[in-house]
């Protein structure tokens, strides 16, 4: 039987090929890499900080039983029900919590866990939520704009279009979402909303699209940025991103490894600059001076993994 448990809740966009209706299948990206980065074995204990459908989880407990465990973490109640489907032949072995990662230091007392073996950081949105259209994710559905991957949370990405100034809306583009366009784009929406509400993602994504009528060619939808920069913000990403990372070695058993799998420059810049940080701390050492990217043939057999940069560290011996 899964162990879940409830938390207090607080506060994942694997890329999408959004132009048209392509709809790709999930599947965990540089799945071989991340596992030789862990270097699990049979009795390690884990923690998948986004534990998502399950696609890297079901790996790793093949190779941490049958006296290892994983702790799946996922402040998304719909994701931790999918993994409980999805891998209950592992139940003896997984502990489901539906939380954010943030929290890892309440997450572990409640498991009487002191000391894990390895993390794995897999951000953005997931499979589940982009191709679930009453979540509010992605383009393709026409959806309420909502965004919430935590559906306790009371501010959706509606109050943040609909309620924001100029000024706000147009960082939020900016940072989150580096959009070159935040204040076209911002300034669209205000004089719209000015008019009537903006209540859907089609509603959104086409004012978007107007905004940017001028500028013809998009190696993605012209509204992927915007949706991205008001997912984050919806969900609080970066700053949870940026708590977790710093925390979570001290958790970590000497040897052990933090793997970090992002998909757009601003994760990627964290992890960067967290891990080189804590190197010249004398607290890691740095597996990957630079990201690695996917091979071609992974590329072929998965295009949503193309934006996708893998970093790892190992928790030093003295520490």
């Amino acid at each position: 039987m899964f162990r879940t448990l409830n938390f207090i809740n607080s506060n994942r966009f694997n890329r999408m090929e959004t132009y048209g209706e392509v709809v790709l299948q999930h599947i965990p990206v540089m799945c071989k890499e991340v596992l030789e980065f862990l270097n699990l074995g049979p009795g390690s204990i884990i923690v998948d900080a986004t534990i998502g459908c399950g696609g890297h989880a079901k790996p790793i407990l093949e190779r941490v039983r049958p006296s290892g465990q994983l702790i799946g973490i996922d402040q998304d109640q719909q994701a931790i029900e999918s993994t409980r489907e999805n891998l209950k032949e592992f139940s003896d072995s997984l502990f489901l919590v539906n939380e954010n990662f943030k929290d890892l230091e309440k997450i572990l007392k409640g498991l009487k866990v002191e000391k894990i073996d390895g993390i794995l950081f897999d951000l953005g949105v997931s499979s589940i939520q982009l191709d679930t259209p009453d979540r509010g994710f992605g383009i393709r559905h026409n959806a309420p704009l909502d965004m919430r991957m935590d559906g306790k949370n009371k501010i959706s990405a509606f109050d943040l279009v609909n309620n924001l100034p100029f000024e706000e809306l147009s960082r939020i583009l900016r940072e989150y979402g580096e959009e070159r366009f935040h204040a076209r784009i911002a300034r669209a929406i205000v004089e719209q909303r000015k008019r009537r509400l903006i209540t859907t993602t089609r509603e959104l994504s086409d004012l978007v699209v107007r905004a940017q009528a001028s500028h013809k060619f998009y190696k993605i939808h012209p509204a992927t940025r915007t949706f991205q920069a008001f997912r984050i913000a919806v969900n609080n990403e970066i700053n949870s991103f940026e708590v977790a990372l710093k925390e979570c070695v001290r958790f970590l058993n000497p040897g052990s490894r933090i793997c970090v799998l992002s998909y757009h420059s601003l994760e990627d810049r964290i992890a960067k600059h967290t891990f080189r940080n804590l190197e010249k701390e004398g607290q890691v050492r740095r597996l990957t001076k630079k990201p690695m990217r996917p091979f071609q043939a992974e590329l072929a057999q998965n295009p949503r993994a193309r934006s996708a940069k893998l970093r790892a560290v190992e928790k030093n011996e003295t520490i």
